[in-house]
């Protein structure tokens, strides 16, 4: 071979190398990226809009607060998360009961249960929402009400339970529907309307 058709051939060699070496950088560097955009439970749950994306179901709102549930006793939170997160889920409830939850005090009984779950071992593993057929919506006093069942998966330090809590929301001014209480199942009389406290 002439010298002029050898540093031909390196030259082509050359390029053809940093080509795909900088395809390999680049395609390297994009993975890095779509990796670090993914988002955590807790930012997920805290990037929600309710201004502008309100939950328009009593089944959305229940999936939605749940989320929030699930950050609250199973992800690694701060105490700054769970503030954040605790103003996102009284942004589900109703006026009535904003009105026996002041902010500060539920904050600081949040926490408190929060370090309790912790404290006894205990994650919500799963939850579940009944199905949009299973919501019960009646009317009272020119409210609209509509109570649901939600279960959750409990790990307490190995062994598995599972709890079932019935939700009641009410129709607000703005027609989102509001958490207006909850009870365990055993306690609430599915015969009667299941409007707490009044």
């Amino acid at each position: 071979m002439k010298p002029r058709a050898t540093r031909i051939t390196i030259i082509i060699v050359l390029l053809v190398l940093a080509v795909v070496g900088y395809y390999a950088f680049l395609s390297g560097r994009a993975k890095g990226e779509r990796k670090d955009k993914t988002m955590t439970a807790v930012e997920e749950a805290l990037s929600r809009d309710l201004d502008r994306d309100y939950p328009p179901t009593p089944k959305e709102v229940m999936k939605y607060y749940n989320d929030i549930l699930k950050c609250y006793y199973s992800e690694d939170t701060t105490d700054d998360d769970i503030e954040a997160l605790g103003l996102k889920a009284r942004g589900l409830y109703d006026e009535k009961l904003l009105q026996i939850n002041e902010v500060g005090g539920y904050l600081i009984s949040l926490k408190e249960d929060v370090q309790q779950y912790r404290d006894a071992g205990r994650k919500i593993t799963n939850s579940s929402v009944a199905s949009s057929t299973n919501v019960d919506f009646y009317t009272r006093d020119g409210y609209s009400f509509a109570r649901l069942l939600c279960t959750y998966n409990i790990n307490e330090s190995g062994k598995s339970q599972t709890e079932r809590i019935i939700y009641l929301l009410r129709k607000d001014s703005d027609k989102h529907w509001k958490i207006y209480g909850w009870d365990f199942e055993a306690n609430v009389d599915l015969n009667g309307d299941g409007v707490y406290g009044d």
